[in-house]
């Protein structure tokens, strides 16, 4: 299988609050945008957390990955993907 240059999305269910604390998630901007669908390349990596809502992105030539409140979830730099939010989504996110 080839996945070129693109490594996965990562999402990490849950994570403790001392992870949390570590990556200081509270300190970095939100992000929030209703129910819809659109296309989305990161030119940078981007790792997010979750505080509401519910989406599935689905790399280009790849399986829909699900993630929603409580996810952790790193995307990798020069990815292109599809997001469809399921429901209203406000997520904590930082490029880089």
């Amino acid at each position: 299988m080839n996945t070129e240059q693109q490594t996965q999305i990562q999402v990490e269910h849950q994570p403790s609050v001392d992870r949390l604390q570590d990556l200081r998630v509270l300190n970095w901007p939100i992000w929030s945008k209703e129910e819809s669908e659109f296309p989305w390349t990161y030119d940078e990596s981007e790792t997010c957390y979750f505080l509401q809502g519910e989406v599935v992105v689905t790399p280009d030539g790849g399986e829909p990955v699900m993630m929603g409140k409580g996810d952790l979830v790193t995307f990798p730099a020069g990815m292109s993907c599809t997001w469809t939010i399921q429901s209203a989504v406000r997520k904590h996110y930082r490029f880089g």
